[in-house]
């Protein structure tokens, strides 16, 4: 007999000791109640003493206590029926005794499986299985997907409006969706810039937009992004193979590239220097002149010697003296990106090196029009400068 086995024998020996208690207390209390007290002789006629003597029921007439007595057999007949017929059902469940099927009755009778459904026994029926393995199909390992999951289906779009600590990689998560998916739809340039109550459109399924240009096809289009033509026709509801020129088209499934999604993220470049910003990009008042103009760059503080690296990878342009930036070195970076860096005490590369994002190019200083040691950085795209701070990690 196994632990399960005993455990459940025990449990129902204190069951069947708990019920015998209970019954023997009712019938004694019925006893009680019916036979000595509505049996007794009146107290009236009954001298006081004798009705308080615990000897009143000896004194009963031997027939009242032949009537009083007869369940006592009765209630020891019951209780051994009724432990053997709960002991022969216990035992059968156990497993030590087995029960014989009913004659007439067919040996395939389903027997009660995991959560009470029937089962049959496959090798009575005749059937050859096999035991499936994690390689063979069907298996919860092997299920293909779906097809309804993987068909293309009609762009639909609905809209969110924009919370207070809203993110577009929190929202995307939300949304069951890619980030390049919210940023690409919505035309977003820098995720920093989200604005509370801004509404975003939200679109059924991943993919970016593509506008269409000069010599552009449905097939050059779906090379480009490895989909399918029917895929953009279903999805755009295209009923022909001619395309307009700049008609926007959402590509299902597609990604934005890497530097794109580090621009717009502001994770394009690393800090030149560690230090705090004395003067932001924008209009100020000049410290020499005190006339208000437009400041191109960051000016970032450090000690004088501080290492200046390379805040993106990329081929050194230019190197020399200015008489406003002192020692600089300018580095050209991909998509049109270049970056300067200015008041240099030394500087340590040299035109057309190849540089890496963190590489030592100088040391900071002073030199130039400068108030103190620090680093003048700027940087370009196309030939325009903009903000730095909204490029850096």
């Amino acid at each position: 007999m196994n632990r399960g086995s005993l455990v459940d024998v025990l449990s129902f020996v204190g069951i069947l000791i708990k019920q015998i208690a209970g019954v023997y207390e009712m019938v004694r209390y019925t006893w009680t109640q019916h036979f000595f007290h509505q049996q007794v002789v009146p107290v009236r006629s009954i001298p006081r003493p004798v009705v308080r003597s615990p000897s009143v029921r000896r004194r009963l007439p031997p027939a009242r206590q032949h009537r009083v007595s007869w369940y006592k057999p009765v209630l020891r007949w019951a209780l051994v029926v009724s432990l053997g017929y709960f002991s022969t059902g216990l035992a059968a469940r156990v497993g030590l005794v087995q029960k014989k099927p009913a004659t007439g009755v067919s040996a395939f009778v389903p027997e009660a499986g995991m959560g009470g459904m029937p089962y049959f026994e496959l090798g009575l029926l005749g059937l050859d299985m096999k035991t499936a393995s994690l390689e063979t199909e069907g298996t919860l390992a092997g299920i293909p997907e779906p097809a309804e999951y993987s068909k293309p289906k009609l762009l639909l779009y609905t809209s969110y409006k924009v919370q207070r600590g809203d993110v577009i990689s929190n929202l995307a998560q939300g949304f069951g969706l890619n980030p390049d998916t919210l940023i690409s739809v919505n035309g977003i340039t820098n995720t920093r810039l989200l604005q509370i109550n801004q509404v975003l459109r939200v679109p059924n399924q991943d993919g970016i937009l593509y506008t269409v240009k000069q010599g552009d096809s449905l097939a050059s289009i779906a090379a480009k992004f490895k989909t399918e033509v029917q895929a953009l026709q279903t999805v755009n509801e295209l009923f022909s193979d001619t395309l307009m020129l700049n008609t926007t088209l959402f590509i299902p499934g597609a990604r934005l590239d890497l530097l794109d999604m580090q621009e717009i993220n502001g994770d394009l470049f690393i800090w030149p220097v560690r230090g705090y910003i004395t003067s932001p990009y924008g209009y100020r008042s000049s410290p020499f002149t005190g006339v208000r103009q437009f400041h191109s760059g960051l000016d970032i503080g450090v000690p004088m010697g501080t290492p200046i690296r390379a805040a993106m990878a990329g081929r050194v342009s230019a190197v020399g003296y200015d008489n406003s930036y002192g020692n600089y070195v300018v580095i050209s970076h991909h998509a049109g990106y270049r970056s300067l860096y200015g008041h240099m005490s030394v500087i340590r590369t040299k035109s057309g090196a190849y540089v890496g994002a963190g590489e030592q190019i100088g040391d900071a200083g002073s030199t130039g029009m400068s108030t103190g040691p620090h680093l003048h950085f700027t940087v370009y795209k196309n030939g325009v400068t903009i903000n730095p701070r909204a490029l850096i990690k």
